[in-house]
């Protein structure tokens, strides 16, 4: 395994990080998670190297922290550095970051985290809770108090919102969206790292879209004995200087092993002809379409119980791979009809907006469900 150290907190951290946001799950619904299954995934990744941990208050119906506190027992914790989230929408007064951080011990069974990162800071969200609050004094006293050791945030605002979260000077590390098909955070990424923050990275792997196997020209692109992209979009992750850690959600054995053997390599960068690859792959899907979801599932649950996570999957599906779309119309059709595709298809969306007040990206869902249903139950191309 590989190891870089996390900005001025001089920690030595691997370059593979464990994202407990999309766990082994018994059955469609993301709540409830596979608990055996996923603390032995977890373990593994430990055994391999793997030393930095992460988890939020609300992933997985707000069990992933329980969970994750239970794979780190047995002498776990002491291998591992651990980052959960503070969850904002509790905050209503100061005294509430006490309550739930005491909370979020219990549940991960643990005296100290490590990294407590405000979950999904936006710079708006920073005048009128965190500084209005006056959070970085309440976190300071937790430092004090031994409960956390370092603060930060992570986030989906624009680089120039995270530029001024920067540079309140409160925060020791981000974690922030980077691949090579979403860029956009290059420079942030670079001045962060410049100012001393660690750097870490979500959706290296651009929400699974680096792991669909490619159609057509695209399959020339392909490292030779590999079906997809996973290896070049991490070491394009890791080639970027500024970056400390990536974290991939691992829900199976395969990708922990497949993700492992990546990160311990001797070579984790792109070389000329790898760099050449990924930009050709990243000419692709833009020419294809990006539809910008991570698959985070905040969306959900729909009221009319439209299944808007999974039709979003085959949107991407169906554009990501160059227009061939019959198993994702497939499943859509199966969808309220087969007990492994439950809910509704996109027709029952009465457009009350209340899945796009919840989405990181900013994704216009009604508008994405519309054109999936128009793609999916018979038209022959898709338009933006």
């Amino acid at each position: 395994m590989q190891y870089r150290i996390l900005g001025d907190t001089g920690l030595k951290v691997s370059i593979l990080g464990y994202g407990c946001m999309r766990l082994p799950i018994k059955d469609s619904s993301k709540a409830v998670v596979d608990e055996r299954e996923a603390i032995r995934l977890i373990r593994m990744g430990i055994d391999g190297g793997i030393n930095y941990v992460d988890t939020a208050y609300r992933y997985h119906g707000s069990r992933s922290e329980v969970i994750l506190g239970k794979a780190l027992k047995d002498g776990y914790r002491e291998k591992v550095l651990l980052e959960t989230k503070l969850y904002t929408p509790k905050l209503r007064t100061a005294n509430d970051f006490d309550t739930l951080l005491d909370e979020q011990l219990n549940k991960l069974a643990v005296d100290c985290i490590d990294i407590y990162l405000v979950h999904g800071m936006s710079y708006k969200r920073y005048k009128n809770i965190i500084e209005k609050l006056n959070i970085s004094e309440k976190a300071q006293e937790a430092k004090q108090a031994g409960k956390i050791k370092h603060f930060g945030f992570s986030s989906h605002d624009s680089p120039e919102n995270i530029r001024k979260l920067i540079d309140t000077g409160i925060f020791e590390v981000i974690l922030v969206q980077y691949n090579l098909l979403h860029k956009d955070n290059d420079e942030i990424i670079k001045y962060a790292a410049e100012k001393g923050l660690g750097v870490v990275l979500m959706g290296p792997n651009a929400g699974g879209r680096l792991g669909l196997e490619p159609a057509g020209k695209m399959r020339d692109l392909l490292t030779k004995g590999r079906n997809d992209f996973i290896d070049l979009g991490l070491k394009f992750v890791w080639s970027n200087p500024g970056v400390t850690v990536a974290l991939s959600g691992m829900g199976s054995e395969e990708m922990v092993k497949d993700n492992l053997a990546l990160a311990s390599q001797e070579e984790v960068q792109l070389n000329a002809e790898e760099q050449q690859r990924v930009e050709k792959i990243a000419q692709g899907y833009k020419a294809i379409a990006d539809i910008g979801c991570t698959q985070c599932g905040y969306c959900e649950p729909c009221d009319e119980g439209v299944s808007i996570k999974l039709i979003m999957d085959l949107l991407m599906i169906s554009v990501c791979c160059a227009g061939d779309w019959e198993d994702a119309k497939a499943k859509y059709k199966a969808i309220g009809n087969h007990k492994n595709y439950p809910g509704e298809k996109a027709d029952a969306c009465i457009e009350c907006g209340v899945c796009e007040t919840r989405c990181p990206e900013e994704i216009p869902i009604i508008t994405r469900l519309k054109q999936t249903h128009d793609l999916l139950t018979g038209l022959d191309s898709y338009n933006t």
